[in-house]
């Protein structure tokens, strides 16, 4: 009984652990950037990449025209990712446990490692696809995504003068008759936050 009993507690710390590295995956993997030019300043740890600039970090894939890195004391990363002007920057990710990708376009992305969100500022537009189809889409001036739990928040206000709508795109899904309590986690939709980059709960 004490043997099945340490060997079940032990599983199941196990899948605990394999769960929450899981879901760090890419903010602990290495950070790859491809550039035509590189700019590093040893006093504020701080990278310039300039020129055709392409970054990986395990799903996630980000393309712009200037990626600007400050790597913390901890070792985590963080990076404002802007675009050629009159484009717009790329971001994507894959969301854990599903088959499905976040990816996003703005003039400025910024990313933050260790709280694992992703903002995109102005002429903003965040996708949801199932493998390679498209499901949810919501465009505005500023975006923020929150990974680890798969919440948005979505604000229309422009940065300059003129103001500016939210809009959104959601498509039907298959298992929408059936009771929500029935559904898996790992399908959840995205869903909105109440409060524009503030703390998601």
């Amino acid at each position: 009984m004490n043997a099945q009993f340490f060997l079940t507690a032990t599983a199941l710390v196990l899948a605990a652990v394999t769960a929450a590295h899981a879901e760090r995956a890419d903010r602990d993997r290495p950070l790859n950037i491809e550039s035509d030019a590189l700019r590093y300043e040893e006093r504020t740890q701080t990278s310039t990449f300039t020129g055709h600039v392409v970054a990986t970090k395990g799903t996630i894939v980000m393309r712009g025209a200037q990626l600007v890195v400050r790597q913390e004391p901890d070792g985590q990363v963080s990076g404002t990712l802007t675009a050629a002007p009159g484009e717009r920057a790329f971001f994507r990710q894959k969301r854990d446990g599903v088959d499905e990708f976040i990816e996003g376009e703005a003039e400025r992305i910024e990313y933050d490692g260790r709280a694992d969100r992703v903002r995109f500022v102005r002429r903003a537009e965040l996708r949801r696809l199932r493998g390679e189809t498209l499901a949810d889409q919501v465009t505005g001036e500023v975006i923020v995504y929150e990974h680890a739990s798969g919440q948005f928040s979505v604000d229309g206000v422009r940065e300059v003068p003129g103001g500016g709508r939210v809009r959104a795109v959601i498509a039907p899904r298959a298992a929408a008759s059936a009771p929500t309590s029935a559904l898996p986690a790992a399908t959840s939709p995205l869903r909105p936050a109440s409060a524009l980059g503030g703390a998601v709960r």
